[in-house]
């Protein structure tokens, strides 16, 4: 039998060890983004620098499609980290001279996020003469040039934003989305 103001004791640091649990747990969701971003950082900062994208733009548009989860694919045959097409991958294969490349190649996350990064920098300066080109690039990124064209034709047209132009919900959200995630990195309650 435990002494009684020792069985306090006890129960007192396995209250602060569950409280300590819980605290951990409840930052871990919180900081979810940023603790994923941390494992991959190296390799976001490496292509961001390359192409000239903000790695936070970099690191959140890899959270939204794929959480930092390199080994997905997607349904229409997206892979890896950035969710690449394997068409687009080998523009960028052929632009940057990588030989040999294959598709299996993108569940490498640095191959996969220097495709990315190029194919989201190549759209970046399509856009370059808008004020802010990055709007327009998640949504070339997300749903291609000729959308992206179409939507900004339309807010030029009916005088909205582009943003507010885009026909598509799904591609809309993505990329506030993104845009909120890029501005309040490292700020989670503001999700």
């Amino acid at each position: 039998m435990i002494p009684k103001p020792m069985g306090r004791f006890i129960r007192g640091i396995i209250l602060i060890l569950l409280a300590l649990a819980i605290l951990g747990a409840a930052i871990s969701a919180l900081f979810r983004f940023e603790i994923a971003y941390w494992r991959y950082r190296d390799v976001v900062n490496r292509s961001a620098g390359h192409y000239g994208i903000p790695p936070r733009l970099l690191a959140s548009l890899i959270w939204q499609e794929t959480h930092f989860q390199p080994m997905q694919r997607g349904k229409a045959g997206e892979i890896g980290l950035m969710q690449i097409m394997p068409g687009s991958a080998r523009e960028w294969a052929q632009a940057e001279g990588v030989y040999p490349f294959c598709a299996a190649d993108l569940f490498n996350p640095a191959t996969n996020t220097m495709a990315g990064a190029w194919y989201l920098g190549r759209a970046m300066a399509r856009w370059k003469s808008k004020p802010d080109p990055t709007p327009y690039a998640l949504a070339e990124y997300n749903a291609g040039a000729s959308n992206a064209q179409r939507w900004d034709r339309a807010a030029k047209e009916t005088h909205i934003g582009f943003v507010d132009a885009i026909t598509y919900p799904a591609t809309r959200h993505y990329v506030m989305d993104i845009m909120k995630r890029r501005d309040n990195f490292g700020k989670p309650w503001l999700y």
